[in-house]
């Protein structure tokens, strides 16, 4: 699979995973949480420059700090909004109108 290929989702698949392990660690994961969530936000921003990077950095660091949200894979859906759903703006057809003399 060719997306599997690029270093970034991968990167963002390896995130998201360790995110998540921290929910399975019962009286200790919430505690990494407050380590981890600064981490995932500069790496965000690190990933992904820019005012998108910037808003998915905040949002990450929300999604990590707040309790029962780890589940949502955040780095993942950056990746897809970022090059997978985003909108060509040459994707619909365009006409174009020529004087004829």
């Amino acid at each position: 699979m060719k997306l599997l290929k690029d270093k970034l989702f991968v990167k963002s698949l390896a995130y998201d995973a360790i995110g998540m392990i921290t929910v399975a660690i019962p009286l200790i994961g919430p505690f990494l949480d407050l380590v981890w969530a600064p981490y995932a936000a500069k790496k965000m921003g690190d990933m992904y420059p820019g005012k998108k990077g910037k808003v998915a950095s905040v949002l990450v660091f929300l999604e990590e700090i707040l309790p029962g949200t780890d589940i949502i894979p955040t780095f993942t859906l950056m990746y897809f909004y970022t090059f997978v759903w985003k909108k060509n703006k040459h994707s619909q057809p365009r006409t174009i109108e020529v004087e004829s003399y």
